[in-house]
């Protein structure tokens, strides 16, 4: 039986090249001579149609809508508020964080995560450091936005 299996695994080693060859260009070949890709694209694409400008891609890009401290305040307290360990009715402009709302360190940083993915940009540690009310947070947003009112 032995022998028998070695003889089996020569002759596949030795035709394994052959073997894919043949593997190979039988699918380059069943794929390249498909009659119904022919018909789909005459189905879908008339003859006067061109693909090469569906090929190009367009990247179209777009400031968001133009803020005002009124939209950044409603976005920064529903970004508190929607946060689990402050509590709602606690929750003003002048709360602060750590004493008003009893948050930790660790939680006054999850605050700050959520404002730089609420409103799409980082804020450095030594500025998020003296970000500890809401409206610190809605000043210092505002400053970076550049919005005057």
């Amino acid at each position: 039986m032995a022998a028998l299996v070695n003889s089996f695994r020569n002759v596949l080693y030795r035709n394994s090249s052959v073997i894919g060859r043949t593997f190979t260009r039988t699918a380059a070949v069943g794929v390249y001579s498909n009659p119904r890709k022919h018909r789909v694209q005459q189905i879908l694409l008339p003859e006067s149609t061109s693909i090469l400008p569906s090929l190009l891609q367009k990247r179209l890009y777009s400031h968001g809508e133009p803020l005002s401290l009124d939209i950044i305040r409603d976005r920064v307290l529903l970004v508190l508020k929607l946060y689990d360990k402050v509590d709602a009715d606690k929750l003003k402009l002048d709360s602060h964080f750590i004493n008003d709302l009893g948050l930790d360190s660790l939680d006054h940083v999850e605050v700050i995560m959520a404002m730089e993915d609420e409103f799409g940009f980082e804020i450095p540690d030594g500025d998020a450091e003296k970000l500890l009310r809401p409206c610190d947070i809605i000043r210092y947003i505002g400053d970076r936005q550049e919005v005057y009112e």
